[in-house]
């Protein structure tokens, strides 16, 4: 049953969906998100939204899985795939531990650099800066509270001004529309594929609005319709800004313009508008590494509370451990943007195991109580699976090529 009462407290409950939906969206809108379609769209021009269309099909249908089970048993995922298996929830909240810490440190990374291009300091003072304020944000008394009302403006903000720079470079939607289901070319879009799920949904991402309704209480199949939406609007809000941004790279590329390797996004801001575009690009990146961080430190340290008792009582502080040793070792290592696009994929790799506990999972009685599991859902997922069984599979050799180059 759910722990929230009615009358005052729906404005609270409506906040904790809210707050879900874009911890979920923007956990995945990082600096590796925007470099990740920055790369690709200037890599497959069109076609790509092929790519884009393919994994929204793929995230929605994890993601309701996967929030619908957790909700109705009121467990995290660990304990869901624990009670499928004992102890391969234990070793999926090591990988994602070991997945959002990775991510993470992309993240830190791009909060400095959209520090450097607010404000000119070092990548590394921003990082430090960004990683500060994070912390504060979980130091707070009511830090659930101001974590959802920080995701939820600063989603809209990154938004609204990539929308913007779309509109500038006057895209060929057209194009894009057809190749979006007619690409030049299948195989080689199978790693832009594995890549982009692997960013919205695999690893700690798919988890993070399951575990805050957990933790806010909404819980019990009582609330399935209304977590099946929030989850459909995670993906959808995660869409739009991928939309939004492949169509203004596609927009600058086929006007003839080649993109700065070293920070591709940056230059299509630039390009589009000036140093106007450019101040924007760092506010967007900084807003997307902020909640990131946020998302990440949050979600992966929730996968440790069924190890011991202690890590549920001091979540808080090993939360800011998470995101002060992220911090540290950015400052400390390269590779800003090799590191951004491999991370997306190795992510990726997690999602057919987690998938696929939670979906034995909401076929046992004793898990779900009564509860019954829509079938066709229950296709969906097993289709999601064998999708990113094969995509991961193929993925290895993109990643071993792109950390040699």
């Amino acid at each position: 049953m759910s722990n929230l009462q009615p009358g005052n407290q729906i404005v609270g409950r409506r906040r904790i969906i809210l707050g879900a939906v874009f911890l979920m969206a923007t956990s995945s809108i990082g600096p590796a998100f925007l470099t990740q379609t920055t790369v690709f769209t200037e890599q497959f021009l069109a076609s790509f939204g092929f790519a884009i269309l393919a994994s929204i099909i793929i995230d929605i249908g994890a993601q309701l899985n996967i929030w619908r089970v957790l909700v109705v048993t009121g467990k995290r995922g660990q304990d869901v795939t624990n009670m499928v298996f004992p102890g391969l929830g234990s070793l999926i909240a090591v990988l994602i531990v070991i997945g959002g810490l990775a991510f993470n440190i992309g993240n830190v990374a791009g909060g400095g650099l959209g520090m450097n291009v607010m404000f000119g300091v070092s990548a590394e003072t921003g990082a430090v800066i960004t990683a500060i304020l994070a912390i504060i944000i979980f130091l707070l008394k009511d830090a659930g509270k101001v974590m959802d009302i920080v995701v939820v403006i600063l989603g809209v903000v990154m938004i609204s001004m990539v929308g913007y720079v779309m509109f500038t470079t006057s895209p060929p939607v057209g194009e894009a529309v057809v190749k979006s289901f007619i690409p030049d070319e299948f195989r080689s879009l199978i790693l832009p594929i594995v890549t982009l799920v692997g960013g919205t949904v695999g690893g700690y991402i798919t988890f993070a609005g399951g575990h805050r309704l957990i933790d806010a209480g909404v819980t019990g199949k009582e609330h399935v319709s209304l977590v099946s939406k929030a989850a459909s609007y995670g993906i959808l809000t995660t869409g739009v800004m991928r939309v939004f941004l492949f169509l203004a790279v596609l927009g600058v590329v086929t006007a003839g313009y080649k993109l700065d390797a070293s920070n591709p996004a940056a230059s299509v801001f630039q390009i589009a508008l000036g140093d106007v575009g450019y101040k924007i690009f760092g506010i967007v990146i900084w807003a997307a590494a902020l909640t990131s961080v946020i998302g990440s430190a949050y979600t992966s340290v929730s996968f440790l509370r069924s190890f011991h008792k202690k890590f549920a009582e001091y979540s808080k502080y090993i939360i800011i451990g998470f995101i002060a040793f992220s911090t540290l070792v950015f400052v400390f290592v390269g590779r800003p943007v090799v590191i951004l696009v491999i991370v997306g994929s190795l992510n990726g790799l997690i999602l057919p195991l987690t998938l696929g506990a939670v979906l034995i999972a909401s076929r046992k009685k004793s898990i779900v109580g009564d509860y019954h599991h829509p079938t066709w859902l229950l296709a969906f997922g097993i289709l999601a699976v064998i999708i990113t069984l094969i995509a991961g599979w193929f993925s290895l050799e993109g990643i071993a090529a792109l950390w040699n180059d």
